[in-house]
C-alpha cells in the first residue's frame, strides 16, 4: 500500500541564485519530492540589491522550475551577505521574521532544515544568522518530527579559518556547541560515514548516515563530450569546478600547476567557478599564459561538456563533505584526484578511479596526475571505471532512501500521538 503525500516545510539557508553545491541539492530534492506528489513549502534565502549584480543573473535552476507544481510553495525570507563573503546569504534575525508564524500557517507532516547550524548564524560566529534554531520552537509546539541535513564539515570550516593555535583553543568547547545545537532536532542527517562518526564524537545527538547527497547519472554522463567547450584543443586537460575560496584551496593548484607541467609540458589546468580569490588566482595564473585557463562561471550544457571533456579532475580541497562536483565528474567518466578528507575516502578509491593525495601537498597531488597522464593503460582502466563507481550515489536511488527517513520519522510521531 502506497503511503499517503506528505506535507513537508523545508528551509535552507542557500538555493538559486546563490551558487553552491547545496543550492545544487537542495532544489534537486524538492523537485523529486513535488514529482512523488508531496506537497512543499520552500522557505528560502531572498536575493536583494546587498549582493554583487552578477549573483542575481545566474542561470541556475530554481523557482522558476518548481512554480509549475500546484502543490508547491515558498517564501523568501529576508537576508544580507555574509561578512566575509559578500555574494552569500545570512538570514536576518528572527526578530524581523517568524518561523513559527509560517509553520503555523502551513501546518506541516515534517520539517526539513538543510544547513540547520548556517541558518543559526555559525558560519558568522553567530554574529549573523537566524538567532535560534530554525523550525524547532513550531516542532516542540505540536511534536512535529524536525530534521537537520548536514551538507557542510563546519569543524573543518573553523580549523581552516582560525588556524590551529585558535582552533586548540576553543576545542574543548567544541563537543558542548555541537550536543546543544543537534539536541535540537529530532535527526541530524550526514552523508557521509566518516563525518558522522567524526560528529558522533564531537557529541552530535541523535544522528544517522543517509545517503541523501546524490547527482543526475543521466545529466552528467561521458556521451556530454558532444558539448566540449574547447573541441579543437587536444592537449591533456585538467579541470576543477567549485568556488573560489580559500577553504577549496584552490589558489593550491596554481602551486601544483608547473610540477605537472615539468612532466607533461603542454598540459592545460582549467579552473570553472567564482568567488572572493578572484582576482588572486587571475593574476598568478599570469605566471602560466598558454597552460591555465580562469574560465569564471559555467552552466548548462557548457558545463557538463567540460566535466566529460576533462582528462583528471583535480579537488585539492580538505573540506569536503561528500563533495557533489567530484561525484559529477565521476558519472561524466572522469577520474579524479583529490586531497585525503573523511567523505573523500568514500568517493575515490586510489588506482580504481583516480588517486588520493596526502593533504596541503603540491608534491604528491602532482605526482599522482602525472602517474595517470604518463600511463595511457592506468588512465584507460581507471576512466572506465569511474562512471561504475559512482552509479549507486544516482538521485533517485539517493533521495528515494531520503523519503523513506521522512515516512519513518512521521509514522513515529503519529504513533507517539495515538
Amino acid at each position: 500500500m502506497k503511503n499517503k503525500p506528505l506535507r513537508i516545510a523545508l528551509f535552507t539557508g542557500l538555493y538559486a541564485p546563490f551558487l553552491t553545491g547545496v543550492s545544487v541539492a537542495v532544489h534537486q530534492r524538492v523537485h523529486w519530492l513535488l514529482k512523488q506528489g508531496h506537497e512543499v513549502f520552500l522557505v528560502h534565502p531572498e536575493i536583494n540589491n546587498q549582493y554583487p549584480p552578477q549573483v542575481g543573473n545566474r542561470p541556475m535552476s530554481g523557482l522558476s522550475e518548481l512554480q509549475p507544481f500546484p502543490n508547491f510553495s515558498a517564501f523568501a525570507f529576508p537576508t544580507e551577505p555574509l561578512i566575509l563573503y559578500k555574494s552569500l546569504p545570512q538570514p536576518l534575525n528572527h526578530r524581523h521574521w517568524n518561523d513559527t508564524k509560517l509553520l503555523k500557517e502551513f501546518q506541516p507532516d515534517v520539517i526539513i532544515v538543510e544547513e540547520a547550524a548556517q541558518m543559526k548564524g555559525l558560519y558568522a560566529f553567530f554574529l549573523q544568522g537566524y538567532g535560534r534554531s530554525v523550525g524547532s520552537e513550531y516542532a516542540k509546539q505540536t511534536k512535529t518530527p524536525i530534521i537537520s541535513v548536514f551538507h557542510t564539515d563546519i569543524i573543518a570550516y573553523i580549523r581552516y579559518y582560525l588556524g590551529d593555535i585558535f582552533f586548540n583553543l576553543i576545542s574543548p568547547i567544541l563537543p558542548f556547541v555541537i550536543k546543544q545545537f543537534s539536541e535540537t532536532y529530532d535527526v541530524n542527517l550526514f552523508p557521509s560515514r566518516e563525518q558522522l562518526a567524526k560528529y558522533k564524537k564531537l557529541q552530535c545527538q541523535r544522528c544517522e548516515y543517509v545517503p541523501y547527497q546524490g547527482i543526475d547519472c543521466e545529466k552528467f554522463h561521458p556521451r556530454n563530450i558532444c558539448y566540449d567547450p574547447i573541441p579543437d584543443d587536444k592537449r591533456p586537460t585538467i579541470l576543477f569546478v567549485g568556488r573560489i575560496t580559500a577553504e577549496k584551496n584552490v589558489t593550491q593548484l596554481l602551486d601544483i600547476y608547473p610540477l605537472i607541467a615539468a612532466q607533461i609540458p603542454d598540459v592545460h589546468l582549467v579552473i570553472v567557478g567564482s568567488g572572493p580569490l578572484d582576482a588572486e588566482i587571475r593574476r598568478r595564473a599570469e605566471k602560466f599564459p598558454h597552460g591555465v585557463t580562469i574560465w569564471g562561471e559555467s552552466h548548462g550544457k557548457e558545463l557538463l561538456g567540460w566535466f566529460a571533456r576533462a582528462d583528471i579532475f583535480v579537488n585539492p580541497s580538505v573540506t569536503e563533505n561528500f563533495c557533489t562536483t567530484t561525484n559529477e565528474a565521476l558519472a561524466s567518466g572522469t577520474p579524479v584526484v583529490a586531497a585525503f578528507a573523511p567523505s573523500t575516502t568514500e568517493q575515490v578509491s586510489s588506482g580504481v578511479n583516480g588517486f588520493l593525495s596526502k593533504p596541503n601537498n603540491p608534491q604528491d597531488f602532482a605526482e599522482n596526475v602525472i602517474t595517470i597522464l604518463k600511463n595511457p593503460e592506468l588512465k584507460a582502466k581507471i576512466t572506465e571505471q569511474a562512471r561504475p563507481s559512482i552509479l549507486e550515489f544516482d538521485w533517485s536511488a539517493c533521495t528515494q532512501k531520503f523519503e523513506d527517513k521522512l515516512y519513518e520519522l512521521v509514522n513515529i510521531s503519529q504513533k507517539v500521538d495515538v
